[in-house]
């Protein structure tokens, strides 16, 4: 019954995470996101996967930082602070080679995140960030991520389908 509930609070996280890429404005894509991102929090850390669930705990603060009003929460040291946060993360919660790869997803995100174009952060999203944590997913035993991985990818390709691929080089600060 425990691995339901866990899973199911995953589950939760990927419905919310699809609806996010379904936000034109990369403001409310990253507030949705947010969570999101408190949802697979939950989930990894429940199923003992630390590198994850601290990693997805520095996404809250980015989705937080991107979706603000602040120029400060949305510029270049914070981007830095964040990417260095995540190695910081890797250092401490070191549990094999598998912990480099959500770091890894999350710094590219991260950065594709903190150049405010659409159509970058959905570049990072499918050939970075989506392959490195379904990879994790597979490792940890989250089928909710796995599920969620492949979800986000459909996610974003119906959102260059639906804004055009034109469309989404615009930059949103």
């Amino acid at each position: 019954m425990r691995f339901i509930m866990v899973q199911a609070i995953g589950f939760l996280g990927t419905v919310v995470f699809f609806l996010s890429y379904q936000c034109k404005k990369n403001r409310n894509l990253f507030r949705v996101q947010f969570v999101s991102y408190l949802c697979y929090t939950t989930h990894l850390l429940l199923l003992g996967a630390v590198t994850g669930g601290i990693s997805y705990v520095l996404n809250m603060v980015r989705s937080f930082c991107l979706g603000s009003k602040y120029a400060f929460l949305k510029g270049k040291w914070m981007c830095a602070a964040l990417c260095a946060l995540q190695i910081a993360t890797l250092v401490f919660t070191w549990d094999g080679w598998w912990s480099v790869l959500p770091v890894a997803a999350n710094i590219a995100a991260t950065v594709g995140g903190y150049t405010h174009n659409a159509r970058t952060i959905r570049l990072a999203g499918i050939f970075v960030n989506s392959p490195l944590w379904i990879v994790y997913d597979i490792v940890v035993g989250s089928w909710a991520g796995i599920l969620d991985e492949v979800v986000r990818e459909a996610s974003m390709l119906l959102s260059i389908w639906r804004y055009g691929w034109k469309d989404l080089d615009t930059t949103e600060s």
